[in-house]
């Protein structure tokens, strides 16, 4: 069967493979505290039906209670070791089967391995907490290998960390007008991609929020890191297919294995 790779904007994704549906980083709101989403409309219903949700670590952005709320009960859910201590809201979620990992961990959902590895990113619940709970990246691994970077510094172990993807979905901006260095840009990104050298790869976390009265402010830094990382890609891995969606767009790879 094909893998099918979902982008419904910022870092939310589904990731369909070997008849199972992986959500990454749900977000599914019109307003989050100054940000507004000013591309795409808001994911369809379908974009809640999940077999397993991963979090990939504690930003607002990523781990977004309201929007976990809506997932159907039973759903299992993985979130950074020390979650539901950091977020209370967390444990209000009790229609979820909430699951805490570390990188190192595998889980298995249907017929898939999901492997936990580390990013290197403020983990922490901000603007409160100390640093109790690492940033994530997974990879789903069944008839392909779909890594899921969450948000990331470039780092020298990343591949061996990592290992052998066929898919890597890359965050290459951000939401504001700018990025700091635990994040990927769009050229960060495509070196990352150099480094994993996965047969596909799709942008993500870019030109979906942005803060609210900025948009006369540095707007190429909303609308172009896709293009860019696009361009950047085939200076550095030229042998990758690169898809930049927009929102709501899929892209398909042939089974691998």
């Amino acid at each position: 069967m094909p893998v099918e790779i979902t982008w419904w904007g910022h870092a939310t994704c589904t990731v369909e493979d070997s008849g199972t549906r992986v959500l990454t980083d749900p977000l599914f709101t019109r307003r989050l505290a100054h940000l507004r989403r000013r591309s795409g409309a808001l994911p369809t219903p379908e974009a809640a039906r999940a077999d397993l949700v991963v979090v990939s670590h504690l930003h607002a952005d990523h781990l977004h209670v309201p929007s976990l709320a809506r997932l159907a009960p039973g759903t299992r859910l993985l979130v950074p070791r020390g979650a539901p201590r950091q977020v209370p809201g967390l444990r209000r979620l009790r229609h979820l089967a909430v699951e805490e990992v570390a990188p190192g961990d595998t889980v298995r959902a249907g017929d898939l391995r999901v492997r936990v590895v580390p990013a290197l990113h403020d983990g922490r619940r901000l603007p409160l907490g100390p640093r109790r709970s690492p940033a994530l990246g997974f990879v789903v691994e069944g008839d392909a290998r779909t890594y899921f970077a969450g948000d990331t510094a470039l780092f020298d172990s990343m591949a061996e960390e990592v290992g052998p993807v066929d898919v890597a979905l890359l965050p290459v901006g951000g939401w504001g007008p700018n990025l700091g260095e635990e994040h990927l840009d769009p050229d960060r990104a495509a070196r990352a991609l150099a480094l994993l050298a996965p047969r596909m790869a799709v942008p993500v976390h870019y030109g979906t929020y942005w803060p609210i009265g900025m948009g006369s402010v540095r707007p190429h830094e909303f609308h172009t890191p896709g293009e860019e990382f696009v361009r950047r890609a085939a200076v550095h891995a030229p042998e990758v297919t690169v898809h930049r969606l927009a929102q709501g767009e899929s892209a398909r790879l042939e089974a691998v294995r």
